[in-house]
């Protein structure tokens, strides 16, 4: 599963490309490497990550970069669904999936937030911040000692970061900064790092059934992006539509969350790589 986020983390670096090719060729456009990687993570399917590294490498387009990414997040059951199909025949659909329930021990729930907290600050230490406070989530969820906090976080804590994130958000959308062409190209481009993540996992999905004796199905590649739990949800509406008693819906949850960490860690990677390929500027 942490390989299916990874590989729908493809249209990331797909797009980044694409992006800067087009900056290259249209100079007027003012789009440099910094603002193509800035573009390219909307792919991730991830409001956080994507705001994260337009602070640092893209401010002046924070507004459309945000707009971009919630925007598709929210239209996953819109957006997911052809791909899947285009990209999958009718019998790949129909794959089933053991699915076996397995007890997890408090001592595992409890190292797992800690474990790939430090896993990911070791591989890519500029996606810390994000993973650490995802898996911090995690953590004061599963210790048992801090349900206060929990309820919090999970709540009211939520709501009024959501509220400061939208004010502060809409603080940048004027209408002399925002209505530009370069806000249509970054919704348009931002739809493509969309697709390509989807297809990505799909794609990654049935290049290992090529080799592996037990077939995944490969709609929960589809779930490696990070709309959690949306994309999981699709997964199992599509399978259902296929194969009423087909239920794939833990692994595609177990895909959605490793898409997740993927995506903060690609958030990471490109916040280390573009600072360094443009000399340490």
């Amino acid at each position: 599963m942490m390989f299916l986020g990874a590989a729908a983390q493809l249209g990331i670096f797909a797009t980044i490309a694409a992006v800067a090719a087009i900056g290259e060729a249209f100079p007027s456009l003012g789009i440099d490497l910094k603002i193509a990687a800035a573009i390219g993570i909307i792919g991730a399917a991830d409001g956080p990550t994507s705001i994260f590294v337009a602070t640092k490498l893209a401010v002046d387009y924070i507004a459309p970069i945000s707009v971009a990414a919630y925007s598709y997040m929210a239209l996953v059951p819109i957006i997911q669904p052809p791909v899947i199909k285009l990209l999958t025949t009718k019998s790949e659909r129909t794959i089933r999936m053991d699915n076996t329930e397995k007890r997890i021990s408090k001592k595992a729930l409890i190292l797992f937030p800690i474990i790939v907290t430090v896993i990911s600050g070791i591989l890519a230490p500029f996606c810390a911040p994000l993973v650490g406070l995802l898996m911090f989530g995690n953590l004061i969820r599963e210790c048992g000692v801090l349900e206060r906090l929990s309820k919090t976080a999970q709540n009211e804590l939520a709501n009024l970061v959501t509220l400061l994130l939208g004010i502060s958000i809409g603080a940048k959308m004027q209408a002399g900064e925002f209505l530009q062409p370069t806000t249509l190209l970054i919704l348009a481009l931002g739809f493509v790092a969309f697709v390509f993540d989807t297809a990505g996992g799909v794609l990654f999905v049935k290049f290992l059934n090529l080799f592996s004796k037990d077939k995944m199905n490969p709609m929960i590649g589809a779930a490696g992006i990070s709309a959690f739990p949306m994309s999981a949800r699709v997964v199992q509406k599509l399978a259902t539509k296929e194969d009423p008693q087909n239920f794939i819906l833990m692994p595609a949850v177990s895909a959605n969350v490793a898409g997740q960490v993927a995506s903060a860690i690609a958030g990471g990677i490109v916040l280390a790589l573009v600072p360094w390929l443009l000399g340490g500027s």
